[in-house]
């Protein structure tokens, strides 16, 4: 700058290009009323080109311009940005799912430009909650992340008043920030607390948000949301998958807002019937939970069908569960109930292969996973650790085994045969502009409505687009149980709980209102744990296997791919040689899993590592489909 500028405030700006990861300075022209923070939206002038970016600090930042040199100025103003925290926070997600500043800080920003923010409304407009519950003391953990695992069936609106009313919370100042797995249980939760009397909205209204509003409700991009302070965090549902982004970077909103609240001083509540291993296996975080007597009364009846020494004739439909449908369709009050919901997920892994005398079904005898013939082999090979083995029944010692393999068209009109009536089938995403299925208030919105028969089939999806049924058989539950990944049993206990809240809680209903599994692994541990309602046992055996094999969360994972892959692992594996705990291992050709003892050695070492220019890469952090 020269001396008649002096006058002017520097800026360092991040853009928004994503290759370029350094910052740049800038000077705020002096004829500017704008307010510039950090945080603000701005555009300018980088190598002949416009570009908008984020003010990311003010005044002379360390490495600033030296004397002398004359700074570009801003060429515009674009309104309101994320605060200063996310900004912080934005930075630190970048090192740790190795991706960009820039796309967190664009998931934290409006999609319009916003050049001026509503009144907040005051805090006096409600009643304070001085009742106690079982996570009243949580809040008193400033900072602090508690766990608390509620059965299936607990209606959570209780929870979220609670949180957002209580003094100690109101008292900080600021949002509570309440995080759902899906847009339709956040629309419902905020319609539902705006009835309550307690301001709420969504994280679509952005503007309301950075203004700081008592309550906003988002799903995985809420973690983001631009609240000036938070004054405390619920994440509903924290196990489901949904919060963890597929595309790179692939981020935890969970991990994020439990980040945020750590640096805010702000309490986090993680609120699951099945809190992830992930979470709760360290050790560190408290978990509060019921008693085992109403812990166990608020899952569903489990009613777990032994397939392996099934009639081959009877095909997917069991005797069971031939009853169960007739028990369904045959009374006139299961219709206002809900449907009779059938899953089959054909997409559930790897193809499943049983002994064609005694039907058992072959599981590799390392890590217990689905075993598979590859073609034009004479082995068994395991998809998930790669151990192989002979063509032989462990159990009975023949060598004969049968494909266990439909899709779910073909499935449906066998059922529709079988049981004589209109059977409709879902799968796949929910249809574009579809609305949130009704159904009882205390349940999370559907997805989408789904078709009107009294039976459905389809994959998954099938439990995402209806809020009520009278029965859910998952007719061919290994699929999930026994799935080649690494979060087989939390993803089978996530379906169990969203089935669980279909049906209802055990006893209040029909007799045939329960979840029924058809399995050739009936005494699995996540199936006996359901029955019970007990699922910590089974959670905490999740952990011990993982501690032994030195899995995540007990050590850090990364997968490398694509067709630069081999060479950006050629240069990761050059680097660790001075780190001991890492290491660089390949898969196959185009994929590299990258293991570390810890996320600082393994995020500092890809980092660190210069990506080979091009397009033909990915990194994901954090990889469950291994």
């Amino acid at each position: 700058m020269t001396k008649a500028d002096t006058a002017l405030q520097t800026v360092r700006v991040r853009t928004e290009v994503a290759a370029l990861s350094k910052t740049f300075d800038y000077a705020v022209p002096s004829a500017w009323e704008h307010d510039v923070r950090v945080g603000t939206r701005v555009r300018v002038p980088l190598h002949g080109r416009s570009v908008r970016g984020w003010v990311v600090s003010t005044g002379d930042a360390p490495g600033a311009a030296p004397p002398g040199v004359d700074l570009l100025p801003l060429k515009s103003w674009l309104g309101w940005g994320p605060p200063e925290e996310v900004v912080d926070l934005a930075e630190w997600a970048a090192w740790r799912w190795a991706g960009t500043a820039a796309f967190f800080l664009r998931a934290a920003s409006p999609d319009t430009i916003v050049r001026a923010l509503p009144r907040a409304p005051a805090p006096t407009g409600w009643p304070p909650t001085t009742t106690t519950h079982l996570w009243t003391p949580a809040l008193d953990d400033e900072s602090g992340t508690t766990v608390l695992r509620l059965p299936p069936a607990t209606d959570l609106i209780d929870l979220v008043l609670s949180v957002a009313g209580d003094e100690r919370v109101r008292a900080r100042g600021g949002s509570v920030v309440v995080l759902v797995p899906s847009t339709g249980w956040a629309e419902r939760l905020v319609t539902r607390l705006i009835r309550r009397g307690m301001p709420a909205v969504s994280s679509q209204s952005w503007a309301e948000a950075r203004a700081g509003w008592p309550v906003v409700v988002g799903t995985r991009s809420g973690a983001w949301l631009p609240v000036p302070r938070l004054a405390a965090a619920v994440v509903l549902d924290a196990h489901d998958a949904a919060y963890k982004e597929e595309s790179a970077p692939t981020y935890s909103a969970v991990d994020v807002l439990r980040e945020r609240a750590r640096r805010e001083g702000a309490p986090c509540l993680l609120v699951s019937p099945v809190p992830p291993v992930a979470v709760t296996a360290l050790g560190h975080l408290e978990t509060i939970a019921l008693t085992p007597h109403d812990e166990r009364a608020g899952w569903p009846a489990l009613e777990t069908v032994d397939r392996r020494g099934a009639d081959p004739r009877s095909g997917m439909f069991s005797e069971e569960f031939v009853r169960l449908a007739r028990s369904v369709l045959d009374d006139p009050s299961a219709t206002a109930r809900g449907p009779l919901v059938c899953v089959y997920n054909r997409s559930g892994g790897a193809r499943l292969l049983a002994c064609a005398h005694c039907g058992e079904l072959a599981q590799c005898t390392r890590c217990g996973a689905a075993v598979a013939r590859p073609k034009d082999e004479e082995v068994l090979r395991c998809p998930r650790c790669s151990e192989t083995r002979p063509v032989v029944c462990p159990h009975c010692g023949r060598l004969r085994m049968k494909a266990l393999r439909v899709g779910v068209s073909r499935l449906r009109e066998e059922l529709a045969a079988l049981l004589g009536v209109g059977v409709g089938e879902v799968a796949g995403p929910r249809p574009a502009g579809s609305q949130a299925a009704p159904g009882p208030e205390h349940q999370p919105a559907a997805d989408s409505e789904a078709p009107s028969e009294p039976v459905l089939i389809g994959t998954e999806a099938v439990l995402h687009r209806v809020r009520r049924a009278a029965a859910v058989s998952f007719l061919d539950i290994d699929l999930h149980l026994l799935a080649p990944r690494l979060s087989a049993t939390e993803d089978t206990l996530s379906l169990l709980v969203r089935a669980g809240r279909l049906v209802g809680p055990r006893g209040t209903g029909p007799t045939w209102a329960r979840v029924q599994t058809q399995t050739r692994v009936p005494d699995h541990p996540v199936l006996v744990a359901a029955a019970a309602g007990e699922p910590a046992r089974v959670l905490e055996a999740e952990a011990d296997i993982r501690r032994a094999s030195a899995l995540p969360p007990f050590s850090a994972l990364a997968l490398v791919s694509g067709t630069l892959a081999g060479a950006y692992a050629e240069a990761l594996a050059a680097a660790a040689t001075a780190n001991p705990g890492v290491s660089v291992t390949p898969l196959d050709e185009a994929r590299f899993l990258v293991h570390a003892d810890d996320h600082g050695a393994l995020c500092d070492l890809l980092a660190g590592t210069p990506r080979p220019a091009g397009r033909g890469l990915r990194v994901e952090v954090d990889p469950t489909a291994i």
